[in-house]
């Protein structure tokens, strides 16, 4: 009974070991356990912390790279003053026409109203450190004076080298004697929508005004466009005044010229259109080598293979540009396609061995090509019911030979032949005679008055105190005037880039006679 008892001890005794080692191991795990989830829990609030303080600076890492890329890019940016001059002048309404003989130098003065000019603003950057800028074609069109503004508050007459009325591109030069800042052209084939940019330019005529905005649509395009207008659209805020400016990513880079906005207002609604960078770089190079812009020419109306058509005609997808029509050129020649064979409703599907898209894909790669160039075209001819496929190589011409010759020249400057007693700087003036004086109430001023102000003279140029007839020219450049050969003399000292500055006098009713100055500068 001992022994037996004894044994049953011994066998508990081991079993009570075994257990309270299993116990330590298991309160051991349960310890170390308890401590990870412990630090688990304790370093989750830091690391939350950091989560939100990556948040908070992700605005503020955003706002530095627009300041870096604005005052990166701004330098290169200009303005762009137009005048567009009226060649009518019009009469009071209550001028009495049936007596023509004025009664003295001041009624003919105030009775015939003197053109006034058409001032227009706009924006553009500069490509080359010679002072080549790029801007649109209707920010220029019909100018009779272009003055750019640079970021300095230096000022330059424009001269148009080139345009291209396909992209409503322009190229003007400006002459300075120091290179330039300019801006570097982006890929605008590799923008994503969504991608951040920023549009700069003078909306309103407020100069080196930047907004943000993202991009919102590629290749947007309509009937309203040309066939080499496919814009980048933006909703970064694009006003009147924009128009020429840049578009540019978060790089600097130049990936689009702002061109169009979608309004009813004709201000901003959220919708910009922006030309591509690579088709605006294309466009100015061929200004730049040749004065003009040289785009292959096939010579036919395209339509693009949609699904319906490929379901009619079997084909496995919708893609390639069918020939809707062949006309001739205005002379009356064989286009290149008719040349080489190409009938309509061929369906062109290669175009020196690249797959032809859409009708688009194809204008495209038509108009990079050079001219003279042959290529190789591959097409789908419709026979008998069935599709067969044939290549033909053409010669392509020239687009411009086909267009309006005047499409990629630049305008020649208007030129008005100045008159006997009008200056250089676009006054005709005359000197005080005693009735002048009498009838201008101009006792005791020595002067000569302004009988008018060329609307494409330099001083109609002048902003914000505008040069008006009826005032009188008692200084110029310190020098006092009395006489026409007065003024003449200091004029005829003047070189490009000199200052001007003049004192007028002028009678007010209310204020009795009134005295300003006049500064700007002579081109």
């Amino acid at each position: 009974m001992f022994e037996s008892f004894k044994q049953t001890s011994e066998a508990e005794t081991a079993i009570l070991r075994k257990l309270r080692m299993w116990i330590v191991a298991l309160a051991a795990v349960c310890l170390l356990t308890g401590i990870g989830i412990g630090a688990i829990l304790a370093g989750r609030p830091a690391v939350a912390q950091e989560e939100l303080q990556a948040a908070a600076r992700a605005p503020e890492a955003l706002s530095a790279s627009f300041v870096e890329v604005a005052r990166r890019v701004e330098p290169a940016v200009v303005n762009i003053d137009t005048l567009q001059a009226s060649n009518d002048v019009a009469e009071s309404d209550n001028d009495d026409k049936s007596d023509r003989t004025p009664k003295s130098p001041l009624d003919e003065l105030y009775r015939r109203q003197l053109p006034r000019p058409t001032r227009g603003v706009g924006s553009g950057f500069i490509i080359d450190p010679k002072g080549y800028i790029l801007t649109n074609n209707h920010v220029i069109e019909g100018a009779s004076r272009i003055t750019i503004g640079l970021v300095g508050g230096e000022r330059f007459r424009g001269k148009v080298i080139g345009i291209d009325k396909e992209t409503d591109l322009a190229l003007i030069k400006i002459d300075s004697d120091h290179d330039l800042p300019v801006m570097k052209f982006g890929d605008s084939n590799s923008v994503q929508v969504g991608d951040w940019v920023l549009a700069i330019g003078s909306p309103f005529g407020l100069d080196q005004t930047v907004t943000a905005g993202i991009i919102s649509k590629k290749e947007r395009d309509s009937a309203a466009f040309t066939s080499f207008q496919r814009f980048l659209q933006t909703d970064a805020a694009i006003n009147r005044g924009n128009s020429g400016g840049p578009l540019v990513n978060m790089h600097g880079e130049v990936i689009g010229v702002n061109s169009q906005i979608a309004t009813l207002t004709g201000d901003y609604n959220g919708i910009g259109f922006a030309l591509p960078s690579n088709e605006a770089k294309f466009v100015s190079q061929q200004i730049l080598t040749s004065g003009k812009v040289k785009r292959g020419y096939l010579g036919v109306s395209l339509e693009s293979v949609r699904a319906e058509f490929a379901r009619v005609y079997g084909l496995p997808e919708a893609k390639g540009a069918i020939v809707a029509d062949m006309p001739p050129d205005r002379n009356a020649r064989s286009t290149p396609a008719a040349k080489a064979g190409i009938q309509t409703n061929d369906v062109i599907v290669e175009f020196n061995g690249q797959a032809v898209q859409n009708s688009q894909d194809l204008i495209a790669k038509v108009a990079g090509a050079g001219v003279g160039q042959s290529v190789t075209i591959t097409f789908l001819r419709d026979v008998d019911g069935k599709l067969d496929h044939r290549t033909v190589s053409v010669v392509l011409g020239d687009r411009s030979d086909f267009l309006d010759n005047e499409d990629s020249i630049a305008p020649k400057e208007k030129t008005d032949t100045p008159k006997p007693s009008s200056s250089k700087i676009g006054l005709t003036l005359g000197e005080l005679t005693p009735q002048l004086i009498t009838d201008m109430h101009l006792n005791g001023v020595k002067g000569l008055y302004i009988k008018s102000v060329d609307p494409n003279g330099l001083a109609a140029d002048v902003r914000p105190n505008e040069i008006n007839s009826g005032e009188v020219v008692t200084r110029i450049n310190r020098v006092p005037v009395t006489t026409l050969a007065d003024f003449q003399r200091v004029v005829d000292s003047l070189k490009p880039g000199d200052a001007i500055v003049l004192n007028l006098s002028r009678y007010d009713r209310r204020l009795g006679l009134v005295q300003r100055i006049v500064q700007f500068t002579y081109q």
